[in-house]
């Protein structure tokens, strides 16, 4: 019996000091790597950021057209307050 209860008492303390530090690592770093973003993911966004800049442009463009003696109504933002990548 005292084997048993031994045997026992060597698999818990092996699950506790093995088993469920390497769990919780294991899922932290998978959570980590999941925070990156994949190839794909930063070509979207580049595209949608290119897509943005030139529908601004445009916008822009039509508000001069159509109403070219009238002041802004907000101020636009500059380059260095905009956050280009480019």
């Amino acid at each position: 019996m005292e084997f048993h209860e031994g045997f026992i008492a060597l698999g818990v303390v092996g699950i506790i000091f093995i088993g469920l530090p390497w769990i919780i690592l294991h899922y932290i770093s998978k959570n980590r790597s999941s925070r990156n973003l994949t190839e794909d993911d930063e070509r979207m966004l580049e595209d949608l950021w290119r897509s943005a800049r030139t529908m601004e442009r445009r916008i822009e463009t039509l508000e001069r057209l159509l109403e070219p003696d009238a002041q802004p109504v907000r101020p636009r933002p500059t380059q260095s307050t905009r956050g280009d990548i480019n």
